[in-house]
């Protein structure tokens, strides 16, 4: 039996654990497994690099194929799946709407008595692809209603965002937040036709069967959507009639009822079908598990660890899919129509394929967040709760969603409003309390100061820097903020060459703070020369077969240099790299632990170290009124007034990063020699710590007279237990 086994896992895991060589489990996944397993949320904070990805894989693979066994063994439930609700009337879904608002039994008559509170609820299918469609709704009460078409994306508030379409009561008309007259008001009694025209792009409304005409033009982008019938109540009630009866006014030449609309053009809601149970059954397109990733490169990772640990589960097979941008949709949309049980994905792709109706949400199991804190900072937010609203949170069988969350910190004021949110009860599994630097990290930090170092003004050879200063007069001699600004960027370069050949570093991460910066260093470094300083580059601009080739290239150590950005390089599994050298401080104090973190793992000693500028330095940052985005902006006019740049001031966050670890981040000279007595002159880096301590012959001598002691004592009981046997006899 592994030593996995003994928390529950199935011997089929433990075996392809163990060829992996994990003997023992990691702090993180002893606590972790047996939660997950046990059928709780888990949040789950530790050091990157401790298994985390075991920890939460390899109790969902458990989970899924446990499932999966079940359904073949006709053990579970064989109500209607999903597939059925193509040749079933429309209704409004029991799932998809608001706490407040009741669905009656047939589906088709909704009601909200919430006197403050808007509360929605979007239909059990929807159209898209082409055609020309309608339905009606009937106003049965006083109130305030707003009816018409939402996409999966889209509030349950229908017309308060981009992807909802409503017409109001009131007489207005609303998408985004935005309420033009429309019309003229309706209430009690009146009859709402909805019109829905794919091929023209249009979106009308009729009041007792006159023309109200044109609310709304969608783009031919905007018409690629599946869009659901929808509404919004503030204590009020509507009669749906999607067409399985005599409508009141039939609808205009060219449209047909929802209900006669073709298999071929009808999705389903995401967030199951009202109307019929869901079964266990597995639905080819419905996985099991949704695994988010903030990055390309986390997201193969994990990928490929699944495929590591599934190697013994067999009938049945657990599918797994890769879900990332960069690669052909049509290919993953193949895989989905085939059968997948877990998806492991970016934001960016799994929505547009839970939009398009590729990817349902219908028998979700397991909803996963991993590095959540990046996710959110990269402003996923809102699409984390749309599809958190969309996955049913009680599954058939009666088993609960279960939610994981994996952040560098759970103390991020962002991951705990979050977990209050979306999860039920979670389980905190804090390994790593607040931010430390690992104890096998040595970091320090070198000032650049270009006016006490005047090397750069006669520098023969430099890097190419950021064009902030092109239009600037940054001469030499002259010690404006500008040309000093510009020295920074000079010197730095040089400093991190300086780094390299006084540490004879073979093998380093190194940080810059934008992906400019990235390629400007990589030439630097081929100008240099040579395979001294041979490098590969991972940002967001570079290709994902580039990044991942460049990633490879590092891990097998055909470039010695890796350079990249913080979101490129967040999680990497890359383990006892003996150095890294930040070019720019970041200015999130969280990525500060993150950068230093790929150093010092496996026991092994690590050097971080941290070119800090002593004067201002002025660089990019392309905010949300770039209209490219950074792509060849040269608006170096400062943020205040809706320019690109602004003025880094790295001493401040050299001095908010000590605050916050607190500790205080040795200063060392411009030739980066770093003083051995901190370690007595006995670290190399890159290697285990060698003599530590006392030594072991030493300490085998300080041991001795404990080991005898112990010997004496097995030895007597040994004895006691002869003669209580003999005397038993």
């Amino acid at each position: 039996m592994t030593a996995f086994e003994e928390f529950g896992v199935l011997p089929e895991l433990g075996r392809a654990v163990d060829e992996l060589e994990w003997n023992l489990p990691t702090d993180v996944q002893a606590e972790a497994v047996p939660l997950i397993l046990g059928g709780g949320d888990v949040l789950m904070a530790a050091e990157t690099g401790s298994g985390k990805t075991g920890a939460f894989c390899l109790p969902i693979l458990q989970i899924v194929w446990e499932t999966l066994r079940e359904v073949a063994s006709g053990k579970t439930s064989s109500s209607t799946s999903s597939s059925s609700d193509y040749s079933s009337s429309w209704t409004m879904s029991y799932l998809d709407r608001g706490e407040a608002l009741a669905v009656a039994p047939d589906g088709l008559r909704c009601q909200s008595r919430h006197f403050k509170e808007w509360h929605g609820c979007r239909a059990t299918k929807a159209v898209h692809g082409n055609g020309a469609y309608y339905y009606e709704a009937t106003v049965t009460d006083e109130g305030l209603c707003r009816v018409g078409w939402s996409t999966q994306q889209a509030n349950l508030d229908l017309g308060t965002d981009q992807f909802g379409y409503g017409f109001g009561g009131t007489g207005k008309k609303s998408n985004n937040k935005q309420f033009d007259d429309f019309g003229e008001p309706f209430g009690m009694h009146d009859v709402i036709g909805c019109l829905l025209n794919l091929n023209s792009g249009e979106i009308k409304y009729t009041k007792n069967g006159v023309d109200l005409g044109t609310a709304f033009a969608l783009s031919p982008q905007q018409r690629a959507n599946a869009y659901f019938p929808a509404l919004v109540l503030k204590n009020a009630e509507m009669l749906f009639n999607f067409g399985a009866t005599p409508f009141k006014h039939p609808p205009p030449s060219g449209y047909i009822s929802v209900n006669e609309t073709k298999k071929s053009n009808i999705k389903v809601n995401a967030v199951n079908s009202a109307g019929s149970k869901t079964s266990n059954k597995p639905v080819n397109n419905a996985p099991q598990a949704i695994i988010i990733e903030p990055s390309r490169e986390l997201a193969e990772q994990t990928f490929n660890q699944i495929v590591k640990f599934k190697k013994y589960l067999e009938a049945p097979v657990v599918r797994e899919l890769l879900v990332i941008g960069g690669v052909n949709v049509k290919d993953q949309i193949a895989t989905l129509n085939a059968g997948v049980d877990i998806v492991v994905a970016t934001p960016g792709r799994l929505e547009d394929l839970i939009q398009g109706g590729y990817l349902a949400l219908t028998h979700c199991r397991f909803f996963v967040l991993d590095e959540a804190d990046g996710l959110l900072k990269q402003g996923y937010t809102d699409m984390i709760d749309r599809l958190h609203r969309q996955i049913p949170k009680i599954t058939s069988d009666g088993r609960r969603l279960q939610m994981i969350v994996c952040s560098a910190t759970l103390h991020a004021f962002e991951v705990k409003k979050m977990a209050e949110k979306l999860m039920h009860f979670p389980t905190w599994v804090d390994l790593k309390g607040e931010d430390a630097v690992p104890e096998t990290v040595h970091h320090c930090v070198v000032m650049v100061d270009p006016q006490k170092d005047r090397s750069w003004e006669n520098a023969k050879r430099h890097i190419t820097t950021d064009g902030v200063h092109a239009a600037d007069n940054v001469r030499p001699g002259i010690n404006s903020a500008e040309c000093l600004s510009e020295a920074v960027k000079i010197l730095k370069a040089d400093y991190c060459i300086r780094a390299i050949d006084e540490h004879k570093m073979d093998r380093a991460i190194i940080f810059c703070r934008t992906k400019q910066d990235c390629d400007n260093l990589e030439r630097y470094f081929q100008t240099v020369g040579g395979k001294e300083y041979s490098c590969v580059c991972l940002h967001g601009d570079r290709k994902p077969q580039e990044r991942k080739a460049n990633l490879q290239t590092f891990k097998e150590e055909k470039a010695k240099f890796l350079i990249c950005t913080d979101v490129a390089a967040r999680g990497l599994d890359i383990t006892g790299l003996p150095f890294m050298i930040n070019i720019t401080l970041p200015d999130e104090k969280s990525n500060y632990v993150h950068r230093i973190g790929r150093v010092g793992r496996a026991e092994r000693m690590g050097l971080a170290i941290s070119l800090v500028s002593s004067v201002p330095e002025k660089v990019w940052y392309h905010g949300e009124w770039c209209s490219s985005r950074g792509k060849n902006c040269r608006n170096t006019q400062l943020t205040d007034v809706k320019g690109c740049c602004m003025w880094y001031n790295e001493p401040r966050y050299l001095s908010e990063i000590e605050e916050h670890l607190n500790v205080t981040i040795q200063q060392v000279e411009k030739d980066l020699k770093i003083p051995c007595d901190e370690f007595d002159g006995k670290v190399t880096y890159g290697q285990k710590k060698l003599n530590a301590g006392s030594g072991y012959q030493d300490h085998v001598s300080q041991m001795a007279p404990t080991v005898k002691q112990l010997a004496h004592l097995e030895s007597q009981i040994s004895q006691n237990y002869l003669k209580n046997y003999h005397k038993a006899k």
